[in-house]
This record gives structure tokens, C-alpha cells and sequence, in this order.
């Protein structure tokens, strides 16, 4: 019985899709830290895998920029400066606040009852001081914004942004005051959306997405000064 090359094309493009996911995994959960080399046969023996799909595993991740190739010395997990930082949040805040702009002219009423329950759920984390799980509502939050925006190309810009910010490990909730700033920002995100205000919208989540910027560069400098002692 033959096998259809496409059949065939098919089964190698999802085993190294599937590489790609695990070695996002490794990067995001620290397993493999920024800076550090990409050593390829201990990762084809820990995945038991063979070379060919990880170094197109490896080439997706270049192309997303979370892994830079060198040539003649191989891959090296990307890192994430203040210079990155400060280029790429006010680009990303340009893309969610049209996410935003966008979703306020489509959602429905029961679109609002669904965020209307995140919103609660965001709230309830805040003032129990729960920074995990508020990340994740704030998270859920986002997507669902991007999502009733309804545009496949602000959703995919986004994300590969966002894959970059996740080197950066960014804590800006652990900034003095950030949580109760952070909450006041997206009900005033929510408050737009409600009142389905595309241009307040728009410039509550770019002004969301600004100051989480702001509350990284004011923790880095704590952290310097403690660092003084």
C-alpha cells in the first residue's frame, strides 16, 4: 500500500509543530533560560526525537523570535532587554487598543454578560491579594478582547509579541500599587465596552498596556536599589 506524499508532507509538519510547542514549554518554564545554547542532541535525546524535526522546530522558533540562530555556533534562547521592552509595549499597545476599538463595536449583550463574570472573577483575585490567579483572569480577559475584535491579523501579531514578552518572566503586579492600578484600568477598559465607546476604548487599553510598562521599569529600579543595599 503506498502512502500519498502529501500524507506524508502532513505527518512531519505536525511532529515538528509538536517539537516547536514542547521547546516553547521548555523556554517559557525556564527548562531552558535566556541566553543559553541550544544544545541539540541533548534535546533530540530528552524529546526522542531525531535531528530533522527539531532543527525545523528550531527555525519556527527563530522565526518568532524566541530563539536567534548563529552561524557556525548554532541556537541560543533569545533574551529580552529594557530596549525590547520599551520598543515593543508601545507597539502592542497600539494592537490591543484597536483589539479594543474593534470588540466594543462588535460585542453582543451576551458577549458583555461573558465579561461582565471575568471582570467579577478579576475583582474577587484583586482583593484577595491572589497575583496568580489574577494573572490569569487578566489573561482570559485580554484574549477574549482580541477574540470579539475579530480581526486574524491583530490576533496573530499579537501573539507572537506576547510569546516575546513571556522571555522577559514580566512581573509589573509585584510594583507598588500595581494591582489596584491595574484593576481600575481594565473596569474603565469595561466601562467603555459597555457603553460600546470604540474610542474610549481604544485609549483605556493603550493606556492599560503604557503603564504596566511604566510599573516594570519603577520595579527594575527598586530592584537596583536594593540590589545597592
Amino acid at each position: 500500500m503506498s502512502v500519498h506524499p502529501l500524507g506524508l508532507r502532513s505527518v512531519a509538519q505536525s511532529l515538528h509543530d509538536s517539537v516547536a510547542d514542547r521547546l516553547r514549554e521548555l523556554i517559557f518554564d525556564g527548562h531552558l533560560e535566556p541566553g543559553s545554547f541550544v544544545d541539540e542532541p541533548a534535546l533530540c535525546e530528552r524529546l526522542a526525537i531525531s535531528r530533522t524535526p527539531l532543527r525545523e522546530a528550531l527555525k519556527v522558533l527563530t522565526a518568532e523570535g524566541l530563539v536567534r540562530h548563529e552561524p557556525r555556533r548554532g541556537c541560543f534562547v533569545s533574551q529580552i532587554t529594557e530596549k525590547d521592552l520599551d520598543d515593543i509595549f508601545p507597539v502592542i499597545a497600539l494592537l490591543e487598543g484597536r483589539c479594543a476599538h474593534e470588540a466594543a463595536l462588535n460585542a453582543t449583550d451576551a458577549d458583555l454578560r461573558a465579561l461582565t463574570s471575568l471582570h467579577d472573577r478579576l475583582q474577587a483575585h484583586a482583593r484577595a491579594g491572589e497575583i496568580s490567579e489574577y494573572y490569569a483572569a487578566n489573561l482570559a480577559i485580554h484574549e477574549a478582547i482580541i477574540t470579539l475584535a475579530d480581526n486574524r491579523w491583530l490576533a496573530l501579531v499579537i501573539a507572537d509579541l506576547r510569546k516575546l514578552l513571556k522571555l522577559a518572566r514580566l512581573q509589573q503586579l509585584h510594583a507598588p500599587g500595581r494591582l489596584e492600578q491595574s484593576l481600575a484600568e481594565h473596569l474603565a477598559v469595561f466601562a467603555a465596552l459597555q457603553a460600546r465607546d470604540a474610542e474610549g476604548a481604544e485609549v483605556a487599553m493603550r493606556t492599560h498596556l503604557t503603564r504596566q510598562r511604566a510599573a516594570l521599569r519603577e520595579l527594575a529600579r527598586l530592584r537596583r536599589l536594593q540590589a545597592l543595599g
